[in-house]
């Protein structure tokens, strides 16, 4: 959904208020509707709306949750005390759209869906392990409310898992100068089939991210610009 075909918040009205008033248009979506994302991760892991992605690094999350706010969705992230705004901002999340749960407590379920029912991403780091049962809740919740949840962690039953397996920086030569790129290599999880294998590169001033074809060519893609 492009950024032109999102209504913005009328700062004179209470925002919780405006976020109810969306909650009756989220129900209207199709369960299945493209989320936007960022274009070095579309053809990796299209997202999905009543889906669940697992990630197991900041970075990961963060970049799946920016193409939605890049396109002009609210995004949510809940359960990060050590929340790095100034690295969400570098990979594209807009913090005037972004809701930050820090601590969950013993009732993350509840809190999770809360947000699930008013904004389009929602990425969380659970508290302790999670059973079939409130993953089930959840998912149920995601459907309902066409968004998608991201998950820092282990969780059953993800439509996609992105594992990194190797991650170099370069930049320095001879030990001096500042990092320049990040190349890592992701493996993704898709249930039975095979896992594929891709990489990304990720420049030093979080300006782009891109993908790394099957050939070896670079073809940049720009953070500011999601699609779906």
């Amino acid at each position: 959904m492009p950024a032109s075909a999102v209504t913005p918040l009328d700062p004179t009205r209470p925002v919780v208020e405006q976020l109810r008033e969306r909650v009756a248009a989220l129900e209207r979506r199709p369960a299945r509707q493209p989320v936007p994302t960022l274009p070095a991760l579309a053809g990796v892991v299209p997202m999905q709306a009543g889906a669940v992605y697992g990630v197991d690094s900041a970075t990961l999350a963060l970049a799946l949750a920016a193409g939605a706010s890049q396109a002009g969705e609210w995004v949510g992230f809940a359960g990060w005390s050590d929340f790095g705004a100034e690295a969400a901002v570098a990979l594209g999340v807009e913090l005037t759209r972004t809701v930050l749960v820090p601590d969950l407590g013993e009732h993350w379920l509840e809190v999770t869906a809360a947000l699930v029912d008013v904004l389009r991403v929602v990425v969380l780091r659970p508290p302790a392990r999670v059973g079939a049962q409130p993953a089930g809740v959840l998912k149920s919740r995601l459907r309902t409310r066409s968004a998608a949840l991201v998950v820092w962690g282990d969780w059953p039953g993800c439509e996609t898992r992105l594992a990194t397996e190797d991650s170099r920086w370069s930049g320095p030569v001879d030990g001096r100068g500042r990092l320049c790129t990040r190349r890592t290599r992701l493996a993704v999880h898709r249930g039975a089939r095979p896992v594929q294998r891709v990489d990304l590169v990720l420049n030093g001033e979080g300006e782009t991210l891109t993908h790394v074809p099957d050939d070896g060519v670079l073809e940049l893609a720009t953070i500011g610009q999601a699609s779906g």
